[in-house]
């Protein structure tokens, strides 16, 4: 492993096992320097790296520190009418609909609107934020918000379960999604979030658990069963911070894997379904990912975990009658139905609420 990669690592590492803490500050350059016995460049590469992971922020005069992630009204925009498109995406995929046939109708749909109306004025909306790992239940849930609360927006981005709840602690969230799992208590998110959240009370609220393994095509040609496989496989990946991430890296730490041996392991994208578009494409042969974006692509799927995904929530935002809603719907038969419909979940938990702190 290089030096960079090497340093970008002990970093994460830090703010993920609570050495670092949000607002901490990190070594100078030169003291980091000093310390790998690189150059002062090497450094400054990591620490941009890891900033453009949301993980820390550089200000002039102030030095370097553990940051959440800046959310942004651009942001918000952007990532909530993304992820609209997204869920309806996944509906017409799951209906039996090509991309390209869903691409060219929301045009001609576009165009027929454009033409016909003009743009509504609305009223403002409480807007709750959701920052975190991506999910396509919480994709389907951006799509159907508005039935929920109807006098609130939720907006949504997908950073990584490290980046939302480092988003929570600068109060850039009120919802992270999150399923980090502790290899030495074998448990999800807890621990994390007493490391990252020290003293601050949050709910978490459990979204599902999902199985996660192997998505392949059809058929499964390579015979790829499980994680020493992807030495023998082009591999597409998720980005650093991810749960996914965290639970790969541990795996093959475990297994004594260098990860540098993986064809295809610093190829990075943001969602699940991007993985199983990738293998769909034949641009990868594996990618490690959700049984439900393998079903919403008809690919084959090799089961390695399920992991449980919890909905992160601070006491200040609990009230919020957005909150309350989302909260209600998830022990509803409604919901349960929605999310089994998707495939690759177990609900037996759906709904629960555990508060931390």
């Amino acid at each position: 492993m290089s030096v960079f990669k090497e340093i970008t690592a002990d970093i994460r590492q830090k703010i993920m096992n609570g050495t670092l803490k949000v607002g901490g500050s990190l070594p100078s350059v030169r003291g980091q320097a000093d310390r790998w016995g690189c150059a002062p460049g090497t450094v400054q590469r990591a620490y941009r790296e890891l900033a453009m992971q949301g993980l820390i922020t550089t200000k002039v005069g102030q030095g370097t520190c553990v940051a959440g992630t800046a959310v942004t009204h651009t942001t918000i925009r952007h990532a909530t009418l993304v992820h609209h498109v997204e869920a309806f995406l996944l509906e017409m995929m799951a209906a039996g609909y090509a991309p390209k046939e869903a691409e060219e109708a929301m045009q001609e749909a576009l165009t027929r609107w454009q033409a016909r109306f003009p743009e509504p004025a609305e009223a403002p909306k409480q807007v709750l934020r959701f920052v975190g790992s991506h999910d396509p239940i919480i994709a389907m849930l951006d799509g159907r918000f508005t039935e929920l609360a109807p006098d609130c927006e939720l907006s949504v981005t997908f950073v990584g379960s490290l980046g939302g709840l480092l988003a929570l602690a600068r109060q850039g969230a009120d919802i992270a999604g999150c399923h980090l799992w502790d290899e030495e208590t074998n448990s999800y998110n807890r621990p994390y979030i007493e490391r990252l959240l020290p003293g601050h009370r949050v709910a978490m609220v459990t979204l599902a658990h999902r199985r996660l393994g192997l998505i392949v095509p059809p058929d499964n040609p390579l015979d790829l069963q499980d994680i020493p496989d992807l030495l023998r496989a082009r591999f597409i990946n998720r980005q650093v911070g991810t749960g996914t991430r965290v639970w790969l890296e541990k795996r093959c730490q475990a297994l004594g894997i260098d990860t540098s041996k993986i064809d295809g392991y610093d190829r990075e994208v943001r969602t699940h379904l991007q993985i199983a578009g990738a293998v769909a494409e034949m641009q990868a042969d594996v990618g490690l990912g959700v049984e439900a974006a393998a079903l919403a692509y008809g690919l084959d799927f090799v089961r390695l975990t399920t992991e449980r995904y919890d909905l992160v929530i601070t006491d200040e935002a609990w009230p919020l009658p957005g909150v309350q809603a989302l909260v209600e719907w998830l022990k509803s038969p409604d919901a349960l139905k929605a999310i089994k419909n998707v495939g690759g979940y177990d609900v037996t938990e759906t709904g629960n609420v555990e508060w931390v702190n």
